[in-house]
């Protein structure tokens, strides 16, 4: 088994959770300070699989011995990246764009082993959010749940109610496909429980 320790590049509180339900506490978290504005003509995709990478490649600088992982979220409509919600107005123009249609929920995840091998994976969730009234979108802004999320939403909380169906995985639309990760932890013999 690995003696090394894991730690999470991520400032994400969801995703140290989603972690701890299959047994995994990191070592240490350490939220990478990156620059998180998408290139010019970027895809949604190649901007989640980026960022993961962006965010493992500066944590493990200073901690090259141990197991880095990291993980971005990418809510898209065709090549639009919906950025975190950070006013009002965000909110309100996020979820009346996302209302009514399906749109990709991409998840970047990266794993940097000692030594620096790089193991990077992409994962694809498709969400629809129905329509909201004026009503219900006043009451969904006023709650202040979608304050520095995705999309202006996550699916774990207040919004679950106006979310009709998905498709792929639950857990990378909340933060950090699980399926995957433990997958890539156990592969490194890491203890998964």
């Amino acid at each position: 088994m690995a003696r090394n320790r894991l730690i999470l590049a991520s400032a994400s509180p969801r995703r140290k959770k989603l972690l701890e339900q299959i047994g995994i506490t990191p070592s240490l978290v350490v939220p990478a300070i990156i620059d998180e504005i998408p290139k010019k003509a970027e895809r949604p995709p190649e901007f989640a699989k980026r960022m993961a990478l962006a965010k493992a490649t500066q944590v493990s600088i200073s901690n090259e011995n141990e197991y880095i992982l990291a993980a971005d979220t990418v809510v898209a409509i065709g090549r639009t990246i919906f950025p975190k919600a950070e006013t009002e107005d965000e909110v309100r123009e996020f979820i009346t764009r996302l209302g009514g249609r399906n749109h990709r929920v991409y998840g970047g995840i990266c794993l940097i082993k000692p030594g620096g091998i790089v193991i990077n994976r992409l994962i694809e969730s498709k969400v629809f959010i129905r329509r909201l009234s004026k009503d219900e979108l006043l009451t969904y802004v006023a709650s202040e749940d979608w304050k520095g999320k995705a999309g202006g939403y996550a699916i774990q909380g207040k919004a679950a109610q106006f979310i009709k169906k998905i498709s792929g995985s639950y857990s990378n639309i909340v933060g950090l496909d699980i399926y995957t990760t433990a997958n890539l932890l156990r592969g490194c013999g890491l203890n998964v429980g």
